[in-house]
């Protein structure tokens, strides 16, 4: 048996700058086959961490830097689920990382989804918000945030919820340049078919558009700004 600070002391010692856990019971809302018990049945906890993404990267005129930061927290995040995962079954606790960006063609809904949503499953432990844009804000770092998940076969100690951090200003709305977030849901093929792909001059794939990100007034957290712009 393992309480949840010894949970969360093992994912900061991992590398974490966020963690926080959920019960089974705040994901009544997941789509029909996205539970975290479809994917383990004998998941009693979902564990949600996250580390920091550079916020220089934003302001950066080339794509590249964002990209690249970008492909690398990805491998780091589910380098650190892996390891995560191993360190609990010597307290003989067996746990399921989440792939940090990884999503499957879902029919019913006509949408890419993760196995278990990333962002739905930091707002469910306590890490923060779903903002406006659909991204996941936090206090600490705003939505320069890439996380992580690891679903647990042990009940722990839930993490409080956030309130609400978006004001609902409607900035990432106005500035989308394909007008996918017009509608309560992201128009999901839209945005991604706009943002990410090959650059022809480049001949290089990048994130081409994180405007939504750009523009948050909360972009950085509600407890520190320090990019000067």
């Amino acid at each position: 048996m393992i309480d949840s600070r010894r949970v969360k002391e093992i994912l900061f010692g991992l590398g974490a700058d966020l963690c926080g856990i959920a019960g089974i019971d705040r994901f009544h809302g997941a789509p029909a086959g996205y539970h975290p018990t479809d994917v383990f049945p004998a998941c009693k906890s979902v564990i949600s961490f996250g580390c920091r993404f550079p916020a220089g990267t934003l302001y950066c005129s080339s794509p590249v830097p964002y990209t690249r930061v970008r492909n690398s927290i990805t491998s780091k995040i589910d380098a650190m689920a892996l390891d995560f995962c191993m360190e609990l079954e010597q307290y003989q606790v067996a746990c399921v990382p989440v792939p940090a960006n990884e999503s499957q063609w879902d029919e019913t809904t006509k949408r890419w989804r993760s196995v278990v949503s990333q962002k739905h499953a930091a707002q469910a432990a306590g890490l923060g918000t779903i903002g406006r844009h659909s991204l996941l804000i936090t206090p600490e770092f705003g939505s320069m945030i890439w996380l992580g998940a690891v679903l647990c076969e042990q009940e722990l100690e839930c993490d409080e919820l956030k309130e609400d951090i978006c004001n609902n200003c409607n900035a990432c709305v106005n500035i989308c340049p394909v007008h996918a977030l017009e509608h309560a849901e992201l128009e999901q093929q839209a945005c991604w078919k706009y943002a990410f792909g090959d650059d022809p001059a480049t001949q290089s794939w990048a994130i081409r558009c994180h405007k939504c990100r750009d523009v948050c007034p909360y972009n950085l957290g509600t407890e520190q700004s320090f990019i000067k712009r």
